[in-house]
């Protein structure tokens, strides 16, 4: 599969969306990363489930750097299983549900490597309970027929790892911020929530 088919491909998975921007950019590297992979015939759930090995791993070596590692790798498996899928062409709703089930779980290790890091049980609660709701309206509204991309909010998945790399990261060296990061994460993803509630509403009010 050449790069136009891969966007092309990808576009119409994903309701017609535009590749540009951030997308594009993304589109562009995990094209790179997926042509070696499927030529090692690696698959799609296999790389899904490294995403999720990483996350836990993350989650178990919280307290040292190690969990930077492993959540970049988490992040870059969860992200690139699907576009592996479409690159070998065995995309699947199942196989959909997958990746999607997959990557909640995962991010219920990274919130819980920030518990271990020393963030309150409250934070953790309120960050993943915005997300999960989040995420669950974007599913039900392309379950509906609507474009499940949408509106692309202030607190999306590399955000969400961001932050919790930041977390990581400023607490090995010592400064101990994951508290206010993490009040950050449920702030920034109240408000999302916010943007993508008013956006669905409108769409599935017209």
């Amino acid at each position: 599969m050449n790069k136009s088919d891969f966007f092309s491909t990808w576009s119409k998975l994903h309701g017609g969306a535009k590749i540009e921007g951030v997308v594009k950019i993304w589109l562009e590297i995990s094209f790179v990363f997926v042509r070696p992979l499927a030529g090692l015939r690696i698959t799609p759930n296999m790389l899904t489930l490294s995403g999720l090995a990483s996350a836990v791993a993350l989650w178990h070596f919280a307290n040292s750097w190690l969990a930077a590692l492993f959540l970049v790798l988490s992040l870059f498996f969860d992200g690139v299983d699907g576009s592996l899928a479409i690159y070998s062409r065995i995309t699947s709703k199942f196989g959909a549900f997958t990746d999607s089930f997959v990557d909640r779980l995962s991010e219920v290790f990274w919130a819980l490597a920030l518990y271990k890091l020393g963030v309150p049980a409250i934070f953790v609660f309120l960050a993943l309970l915005a997300t999960f709701t989040q995420e669950y309206l974007r599913a039900r509204a392309g379950g509906l027929g609507h474009n499940e991309v949408g509106l692309v909010t202030i607190c999306e998945r590399p955000v969400r790892a961001s932050l919790i790399f930041i977390a990581i990261i400023t607490k090995l060296i010592g400064w101990d911020l994951v508290e206010v990061i993490a009040g950050i994460w449920v702030v920034m993803q109240f408000f999302a929530l916010v943007q993508l509630t008013i956006s669905l509403h409108k769409r599935l009010t017209n």
